[in-house]
């Protein structure tokens, strides 16, 4: 018999004779008889090429290389007991790992509240959060390197060939300098608002939001004037605090304090100077996306504790 191919039950035997240091109580413990017993631990020891029991008439005791090896049996046959509750744990996906890709946004405020939560309840579910753009997240999920993304984009607008589950959606929020004239303005002219240089989200990041942002210029008669383009929400707003034009955010990033930077809701620009029928202010939805066909109850699991928090 190869090392490697000694079963679990004579890691047993040898736990039973190791804990009663006599053959005869080992065995009666097994419901054996003592000579099956014998043969087993002395062909564990030619197998290994060790001894593990000093043998006299009088008694038997552990050698070092026995009292060695006694806590790594334990632990295996311990190990080797939970397997079974282990494997069901893991087909009801309470046990294993799901990789989330998310955007920033989502970062300010639900994901927090969900890995804390969700953690309580599957404890041996590890989530691995990788921040990323939504572009990225794609070819990642082309990789196999994520289970599921929280995605930014227009409201509908959710990549195709993915399950989706909507979680938020929030209108866009302009971040102004806080050095700018129209920054202590009591209420804005949208139409003053769309002259003013424009720092952006490269359009490959979330296309649709993009194309919306563009609309809503084009249905005033404008042609945006790109200041900066920049791929972080947290860097947009940064770029702004210096001055290097304005920003359409979510309105989530408002919880993103910058010094130098003043947040103005929809409701406080005034629609002067847009043209009839154009696009209301753009709004932005953010959606949970996972391959339809995944095969991993860890994340159903995830999926199914997402959507129970937003039926609340």
């Amino acid at each position: 018999m190869k090392e490697s191919q000694i079963d679990l039950r004579a890691w047993r035997q040898f736990v039973a004779v190791a804990e009663e240091l006599h053959f005869g109580r080992a065995a009666q413990r097994l419901n054996m008889t003592q000579p099956p017993v014998t043969q087993a631990i002395a062909q564990l020891e030619k197998t290994l090429g060790v001894l593990l029991f000093d043998r006299t008439r009088r008694r038997v005791a552990l050698t070092p290389a026995g009292e060695a090896l006694l806590p790594d049996v334990r632990e295996l046959l311990a190990r080797a007991q939970a397997l079974p509750q282990r494997a069901r744990a893991a087909a009801a996906g309470q046990v294993g790992r799901v990789r989330i890709g998310f955007v920033s946004t989502i970062g300010f405020e639900k994901l927090p509240d969900w890995v804390r939560e969700f953690r309580q309840l599957c404890p041996e579910v590890a989530l691995e959060l990788v921040e990323a753009t939504g572009d990225v997240q794609l070819e990642a999920f082309a990789r196999g390197e994520i289970d599921a993304g929280l995605m930014l984009h227009s409201p509908g607008a959710a990549p195709a060939g993915l399950a989706r589950l909507a979680v938020s959606e929030e209108p866009l929020t302009l971040a102004l300098p806080a050095r700018h004239a129209l920054a202590r303005a009591r209420k804005l002219a949208l139409a003053q608002v769309l002259d003013e240089p424009l720092v952006i989200f490269p359009r490959r990041i979330v296309p649709s939001l993009h194309d919306a942002i563009f609309a809503l210029y084009h249905a005033a008669g404008r042609v945006p004037k790109l200041a900066q383009e920049a791929i972080q929400m947290q860097t947009i707003v940064n770029l702004v605090s210096g001055g290097i034009g304005v920003a359409w955010v979510p309105e989530s990033v408002t919880q993103f304090r910058r010094a130098g930077v003043v947040y103005r809701a929809a409701d406080e620009l005034a629609p002067a100077g847009r043209r009839r029928g154009a696009p209301a202010l753009p709004r932005c939805e953010t959606s949970l996306v996972w391959p339809a066909e995944a095969a991993n109850p860890a994340l159903t699991r995830f999926v199914e504790f997402v959507r129970e928090r937003q039926r609340r």
